[in-house]
């Protein structure tokens, strides 16, 4: 089932929401006069309150992200910014609290957004604000022994050498040193006083088992059941290794779940903002490596914002934009094909139906190493357009068009995959699996999410969807050529898993919409320049200010929070990752389900470690 979103407003409805907020509130809230910033600042003290009426009176009722900033050296405070968003559509609204450095306190808002739950606890471990009234404030992606908070301007890691690059040492003068040789590890890393790996107290491991043996009420039952905490992974199969989920069982039925992360983490924050604006790009290859083209796509619209805030900055050309759509669908057809196959491994199921998926994707792979010559880390993306335009010819390993033919006229072969092998791929897909008994039997009715749960944690994509939610980015807050591009939300109403399944058969279908219509685009455009920038463009100057960027990724919404200070480094650079969020509402999907059901919840969430844990 497929349904329009509303009409989406114009910029002008965010103006008015601001000064019907600063005339109830009064002194306690004032507009950011920052040039390049805009939002609202508001007063710790009435910060609740002020969230509370965002939500339930200019009907602000969706949290799209949350992230601190360390302005260290300019005003020497962290600020803790909410992006908010209406379901309805139109454009969004930034919410700030600014906070002392010394003594970083601020409410926490997850009595109004409890999509605000992983959210607040990322701002504490990595940005060190304490969240007052937090239902679980624990470190989330570091381990309970570390010492600092490291996305503090101040913080330096071990071999630290300079706060950004190309450091002084990369350059090919002779000079070139290993940071080992000359910063040795344990230098600059302080740890807690008498700490040792001896007499290390697991803190928040107990916690974990704590909170999950407290305050749950044993249902009555026949049989003679015994209550114990477990541990799902890491190294359960489903969770990948670096992945692990603490439940409460009462016999075979969960009654608390809690996700634990932080396993693969490489602060990607901190890499990115010790990187330039350009070199980041395919940093962003690296979250979810499904969707390399995706990630790339809501970078550039991030930073882009930014760059508009300049005198001299040209948008990126038409056929730039249609190339951008052309890879984003094929994207987003790639993921919902192998994230199905991979619920269904969850479930129990053979290899075959991903078999289906991985020959398809094989396709689409063959195409984008043609275009950007990597299959998974494409690296493609620039600002203000692509790196290159497409080939005229390309090699395909697949049999798709005559078995003995390797090479293929490009256009050739996006017509037969487009028109031929993907909706034929999409149609198999659908006929083997929507009425398959064990489907239906282990998905219908399972890990519910109702509309207003899905909208109160945050959830996005097919997740959000799924629940009669028929909110996606492409169009309540359209980018790119997506307006001038007909195609339906897919929207479900029952919030299960079969549900979900059913949402991303029915958006593989309409990108396959789009990407006909972007067939025709890509012949009327031929020719035409692939890139708007000239001159330095490529390692760009970005205006002071701050932008928020997002993309309807194939697993939700994939935003980029980027601050700058006008120089070639992003000052503040954080990633809404929608595989971390959508985690958020994990334990309500499970409670009152058996072990069986858990593995299976967690794949229709489908989310990838490098993306949760980035």
């Amino acid at each position: 089932m497929t349904e329009q979103v509303p009409t989406v407003e114009t910029a002008s409805a965010t103006d008015s929401a601001l000064s019907l907020l600063e005339e109830k509130f009064k002194n306690a809230v004032r507009r950011d006069d920052r040039e390049g910033y805009d939002g609202l600042i508001v007063d710790p003290a009435k910060l609740v309150e002020v969230a509370a009426a965002v939500r339930d009176e200019l009907g602000y009722d969706y949290l799209a992200s949350a992230q601190a900033v360390d302005y260290l050296g300019a005003g020497d405070h962290l600020e803790m910014v909410y992006n908010l968003y209406r379901t309805t559509g139109g454009p969004g609204l930034a919410l700030r609290a600014q906070t002392p450095r010394d003594t970083a306190t601020l409410p926490s808002l997850v009595s109004v957004w409890p999509g605000a739950d992983f959210q607040e606890r990322e701002a504490w471990d990595l940005m060190g604000i304490r969240f007052e009234g937090h239902p679980n404030l624990q470190r989330i992606l570091m381990w309970e022994g570390f010492h600092g908070h490291p996305l503090r301007k101040d913080w330096k890691e071990a071999y630290y050498e300079q706060d950004q690059k190309p450091f002084d040492s990369r350059w090919p003068d002779g000079n070139v040193w290993r940071s080992e040789e000359h910063n040795a590890y344990g230098k600059n890393v302080v740890y807690p006083e008498g700490f040792t790996l001896d007499g290390y107290e697991p803190v928040a491991e107990d916690a974990f088992y704590d909170e999950a043996n407290l305050g749950v009420d044993i249902r009555p039952s026949d049989l003679d059941t015994d209550r114990i905490v477990v541990s799902l992974g890491p190294q359960h199969p489903s969770t990948h290794g670096v992945f692990r989920m603490i439940v409460t069982l009462n016999g075979e039925t969960i009654e608390r779940l809690q996700p634990v992360m932080g396993y693969l983490h490489r602060n990607h924050d901190k890499i990115g903002e010790r990187n330039t604006f350009l070199q980041n790009m395919p940093f962003t290859d690296r979250l979810d490596y499904f969707c390399s083209l995706s990630n790339n796509f809501g970078y550039a619209v991030a930073v882009e914002k930014l760059m508009a805030l300049g005198k001299r900055w040209e948008p990126p050309t038409y056929r730039a934009e249609v190339i951008r759509v052309l890879m984003a669908e094929l994207t987003r057809i790639l993921n919902h094909l192998v994230a199905i196959g991979f619920m269904l491994n969850d479930m129990g199921a053979y290899f075959t139906p991903l078999m289906y998926a991985i020959v398809e994707r094989e396709l689409i792979l063959d195409f984008f190493e043609a275009v950007t010559g990597s299959r998974m880390m494409c690296n493609y993306f620039r600002f203000g357009g692509v790196a290159m335009d497409l080939p005229a010819q390309m090699h395909s390993t697949a049999n798709l068009l005559n078995e003995r033919v390797r090479e293929f006229d490009t256009m050739q072969y996006l017509r037969e995959l487009i028109n031929e092998r993907l909706p034929r791929a999409i149609d198999q897909t659908d006929d083997l699996l929507t009425t398959n008994e064990i489907l239906t039997n282990r998905s219908i009715g399972v890990g519910v999410l109702t509309r207003e749960q899905a909208i109160a944690h945050s959830a996005a994509g097919p997740v959000l969807r799924a629940s009669g939610v028929p909110y996606d980015v492409r169009r309540a807050d359209p980018y790119s050529i997506y307006p001038d591009l007909e195609f339906d939300v897919a929207v479900r109403d029952h919030g299960d898993i079969y549900d979900r399944y059913l949402v991303r058969v029915d958006e593989m279908r309409e990108s396959v919409r789009i990407l006909k219509q972007v067939l025709r685009l890509l012949g009327e455009t031929e020719g035409q320049p692939f890139f708007s920038g000239r001159g330095g463009i490529y390692s760009p100057r970005v205006p002071a200010g701050e932008a928020y960027g997002r993309v309807e990724n194939p697993k939700g919404e994939l935003g980029f929070f980027v601050v700058s200070d006008g120089g070639q480094n992003p000052w503040r650079y954080h990633v809404r990752a929608p595989s971390f969020i959508n985690l958020t509402a994990l334990e309500t999907m499970c409670k009152g389900h058996k072990v069986a059901d858990v593995v299976t919840i967690l794949g229709s969430i489908d989310i990838v470690l490098g993306e949760l844990d980035r």
